[in-house]
């Protein structure tokens, strides 16, 4: 059977979706319904990345009429993509119902991954302290655990228990973290994740009104993107930022402008931080 995750790309969920598709449509009729039921959860996923909820919930529906009665994978990923559908749609208390479901049955299975992908979500959207500990929760079971897989968590699950400091004010926390993150990325030499732990150390460098130093971070940053061809609109939003700070207007603005240019078409951002948008958009004309 085709290992159908490693056709994924979820900065093109689109893309994804015909992938995915084109595996669905050419399964023989003798295929489990585990696998079948596995990959209807990913195209939901597919689909609630791009907010057509109506659309993940059907697929959601297919996957659930042919899950295993005795549990498999197949069913704690499906309590996974319901409950990230739900949280994507708003709505918590609900998907947190699901993420529990997903966590138990992991923890029956013995499968590591799936079980710190839960205990990752139910972190998501609680108070700071909260997020602390069941980031720390999952930190600590996938260093522990000898499941490869499972260990490739460590990098995200440090930058999200670094911001989570970060939103309790703790900044010195929440750098030293963000280092962590960094050099479990470069030791993995994983290129993108580099460059967001890069990101995030900078950023909290300037709530430690460290400007000098993160505007060095983000101007290497800044000229890697450009090298690359990939412009990245976050990094443009930090510059100008940190050059509003201090009182550069002209170079403020440039970045202003570029971070709205970039940042208004992403449709996560255009949902939940259509506020930021508007402040951009400010401070690109108003500069």
């Amino acid at each position: 059977m085709q290992d159908f995750d490693q056709l994924w790309n979820y900065s093109d969920p689109a893309a994804t979706e015909l992938k995915f598709r084109e595996v669905l449509n050419v399964l023989p009729a003798s295929q489990t319904s585990s696998y079948r039921a596995e990959l209807l959860t990913q195209i939901a996923r597919t689909y609630s990345l791009r907010y057509m909820f109506k659309e993940a919930h059907a697929a959601l529906e297919e996957a659930r009429a042919i899950l295993p009665v005795k549990a498999e994978v197949a069913n704690i990923r499906y309590f996974l993509e319901k409950g990230r559908t739900l949280n994507y749609e708003g709505k918590r208390p609900e998907a947190k119902i699901e993420f529990l479901m997903a966590e138990q049955t992991a923890g029956e299975l013995n499968e590591d991954f799936y079980r710190i992908d839960a205990l990752h979500m139910l972190a998501i959207g609680v108070p700071p302290q909260e997020s602390i500990r069941m980031n720390e929760m999952a930190i600590i079971m996938a260093e522990k655990s000898e499941q490869p897989k499972a260990k490739d968590w460590l990098g995200s699950l440090y930058n999200n228990l670094g911001w989570s400091y970060f939103d309790t004010g703790n900044y010195e926390k929440a750098l030293s973290v963000f280092l962590r993150a960094l050099q479990w990325r470069i030791d993995k030499d994983l290129a993108p994740g580099i460059f967001i732990a890069k990101w995030c150390v900078a950023r909290t460098l300037r709530a430690l009104n460290q400007i000098d130093k993160a505007i060095t971070i983000q101007l290497a940053l800044f000229e890697e993107s450009t090298i690359t061809g990939h412009p990245d609109g976050f990094v443009h939003e930090e510059l100008g930022e940190l050059f509003l700070i201090k009182s550069e207007k002209q170079k403020a603005g440039f970045h202003f402008e570029k971070a709205y240019s970039l940042l208004s078409t992403d449709p996560h951002l255009q949902n939940t931080e259509k506020g930021r948008l508007e402040r951009l958009k400010r401070l690109a004309d108003g500069i």
